[in-house]
Formats: structure tokens, C-alpha cells, sequence
């Protein structure tokens, strides 16, 4: 039931959405590049990523100053299997998540260090 919940709760957030599906489909984004793509403050952005870490719907790694995100396919639960599934599947022609599928391509091209400032 408490894996269930987690899920449910991250899953109850646009912008936790947008995260998901920025991710499907790329190895991972760097903090910087979603907070770019959310247009949000950071620490808005840090609180949903903790609650997607939290669900088990993503995984970060640190890389010196940097943190790297991607979604959770190989190790997770089904039912975190099954809730990206969903996910992607339900929601992926909604408009906002069209407006938001070429900016990660876009943010990717552009050197990481100049966008995060260091």
C-alpha cells in the first residue's frame, strides 16, 4: 500500500508529469537542463524530484557538483513499471507535453556547463 501511495502522490503533479516524460526516451538530464525546461524556481523543481525519487519513479546520481536524473525502467517494481507505462501512454499528446517535447532536444545541445552556470 505505501509503494502504491507514493506513487499516486507523484503521479498527482503536472509538473511531475512533465518530468516523466522529458525523461522517456533519454539516458538522463542534468537538474539544471529540467529546471530550464520547467521554467520553475530550483528548489520547486528539487521538492518534485525528491517526491519522483521518493515513488521510485526516477534514479539521480551525482556527478561532481551536478545531478543527473533518469526514469527508473530497469530495477523498479512492477508497479512502477506499470505506472511509467501508463504514464507515456495516457498523457503523451496532451498539449502541454507537446509543446514540451522538443526542448529537451534543444537544451541538450547547449554546452551544460554554460547552463548551470558553473
Amino acid at each position: 500500500m505505501f509503494e502504491f501511495m507514493n506513487i499516486a502522490k507523484a503521479l498527482a503533479d503536472e509538473n511531475r508529469i512533465r518530468i516523466l516524460l522529458a525523461l522517456d526516451g533519454r539516458d538522463e538530464l542534468c537538474v539544471c537542463q529540467l529546471i530550464d525546461l520547467l521554467q520553475l524556481a530550483p528548489s520547486t523543481v528539487s521538492k518534485h524530484l525528491f517526491i519522483l525519487r521518493n515513488a521510485r519513479l526516477i534514479l539521480g546520481r551525482k556527478q561532481g557538483r551536478w545531478m543527473y536524473y533518469r526514469l527508473n525502467t530497469g530495477e523498479a517494481s512492477q508497479a512502477v513499471k506499470s505506472a511509467l507505462d501508463w504514464v507515456t501512454q495516457s498523457i503523451a499528446e496532451a498539449q502541454q507535453i507537446r509543446q514540451d517535447a522538443a526542448r529537451p532536444d534543444e537544451i541538450l545541445q547547449e554546452d551544460t556547463a554554460r547552463r548551470c552556470g558553473i
